[in-house]
């Protein structure tokens, strides 16, 4: 049986054999993964760039704290739509011209970044107050002025109100260079200013340390967000251009700690966002571009929410998971440990060292019996204790090891609490627990540096405190004979 090519698949005469898929409904699948028809090259490009553009953009304004700027600016530029409409016939252009309403969009947008400044600075108000402000100041003026341009011939027939809700299917080429130019340039202005953008969302009084100027940075970052918002509105409209700027540099987040990176994932995904949004807006010609985008982009934000590598719930997940058992098997080892030496002290022989009893280390710790049997096996499987003869565990010898390393670690954490710390002994066990499991080695040796001058480095330091189970005299030091064999 010979196998179609990809064309004759994609055309349609393939899908006969897909039940229940209409003939329309498969030719029109088959231009679109041809791009056939001229007008879905040109819109699925412009959203492909759009996408790009602000999810480069929308990483410096999530990371600076201003998400909401973007919202506030996209509903800024509505008034000078308005405007540019009723004044462009009066200075010799055509009102209806995309570039003198896009022009009128992007004036009105750095009046409202400048307006968010200049309220910003006054002594008693605050960045969400100066955006409330704007946004409805603004966002008011611009549908009363759209009111007036609707009842005008020729303002009806305009159909300005695709910049609210955005209507990519009228995207045309000139239009989609635009975009391009647009996004390449705001891509420019980031290469160019990478240094003192990030310094401003990290650090901004080391930048103003470093002679930058925070106002002018600002303002560069919120020209930025108006470039963007402006080549935006045709596409998804000025109420859902926040989306493209928040949600793929919030998706970005999941996946990485390195700014570049996050700048990359975050163009990936707006543009992946937009021709994704534009190809099903083009199957399914009930739906609004806009929101098809924006939805589209919002699956891969939940997609990066439960996957990504850095911050995904499932990998949290997992390392919460991995740590708890590397903590309880911690514990595990410092118990069994701790009961031996404690043996030894009481007892005052050598002889009488035992092995831990499960009853006895059940007792050490808020433990259930199946969690503590858990941790028994991985232990046993890992070669780190075993059962004898009267199903009491035992340290093997790397289990020796690896206890006298955590009872170190322990008492030195609980000595530095105690010398510099004033935590009382009663309760510098618990404390010590709390951050034991992340010292770091070069922190072991300051500690050592610092509390046991007088004593060999690595030598176990005696315990400040009782060790549950047995009466033995806080401060008491175990003796060499006490440590197994």
């Amino acid at each position: 049986m010979r196998v179609p090519d990809f064309e004759v698949f994609a055309a349609g005469h393939w899908w006969p054999l897909v039940p229940g898929v209409a003939g329309s409904f498969r030719d029109r699948i088959g231009s679109l993964l041809l791009f056939e028809h001229y007008n879905t090259r040109v819109v699925v490009l412009g959203a492909l760039l759009l996408g790009l553009a602000s999810g480069m953009v929308g990483c410096f304004t999530l990371l600076r704290r201003r998400a909401l700027v973007g919202d506030a600016l996209s509903h800024a530029t509505l008034p000078g739509v308005g405007l540019a409409f009723l004044l462009g016939p009066l200075a010799g252009y055509d009102g209806g011209n995309r570039l003198v309403l896009l022009a009128g969009a992007a004036a009105s947008g750095i009046a409202g970044a400048a307006a968010i400044l200049f309220i910003r600075s006054l002594p008693r108000l605050k960045e969400d107050a100066a955006l409330g402000i704007v946004l409805s100041v603004f966002f008011g003026a611009g549908v009363a002025l759209l009111t007036v341009v609707q009842q005008t011939s020729a303002g009806r027939a305009a159909g300005l109100d695709r910049y609210i809700f955005g209507q990519a299917a009228s995207m045309t080429a000139d239009d989609a260079r635009l975009i391009a130019g647009t996004a390449a340039l705001a891509a420019l202005l980031i290469a160019c200013n990478f240094r003192s953008l990030t310094l401003l969302c990290f650090d901004e009084g080391y930048a103003a340390a470093q002679g930058y100027s925070i106002p002018l940075l600002d303002l560069l970052l919120m020209f930025l967000v108006v470039l963007i918002t402006m080549i935006g509105l045709q596409a998804v409209g000025l109420i859902l251009m926040i989306a493209m700027l928040v949600i793929p540099a919030a998706a970005a987040r999941f996946w990485t700690n390195r700014l570049w990176v996050m700048l990359l994932i975050s163009g990936l995904i707006g543009g992946l966002s937009g021709f994704l949004g534009a190809m099903l807006s083009a199957v399914f010609a009930d739906l609004p571009s806009g929101a098809v985008i924006v939805l589209t982009c919002s699956l891969l934000f939940f997609l990066s929410l439960l996957l990504g590598r850095e911050r995904g719930v499932l990998v949290r997940s997992l390392r919460r998971r991995a740590l708890s058992a590397a903590i309880d098997r911690e514990h595990l080892l410092r118990g069994i440990w701790e009961l031996r030496e404690s043996a030894v002290e009481f007892s005052g022989a050598v002889a009488e060292r035992r092995a831990a009893g499960f009853e006895e280390l059940l007792s050490l710790r808020s433990w259930s019996v199946s969690r503590l049997r858990a941790q028994i096996r991985r232990a046993s499987a890992e070669g780190l204790v075993w059962l004898n003869s009267e199903g009491a565990i035992e340290l093997t010898r790397r289990g020796v090891m690896e206890a006298e390393r955590l009872v170190h670690h322990h008492r030195l954490w609980e000595l530095y609490l105690i010398t510099h710390a004033d935590v009382a002994a009663s309760r510098v066990d618990r404390e010590a627990d709390a951050i034991e499991h992340v010292l770091e080695p070069e922190l072991i040796a300051r500690l050592e540096q610092l509390l046991l001058q007088r004593q060999r480095s690595g030598e176990i330091p005696a315990s400040p405190h009782e060790i549950a189970g047995f009466q033995s005299q806080a401060g008491s030091v175990a003796s060499p004979e006490g440590r197994l064999p």
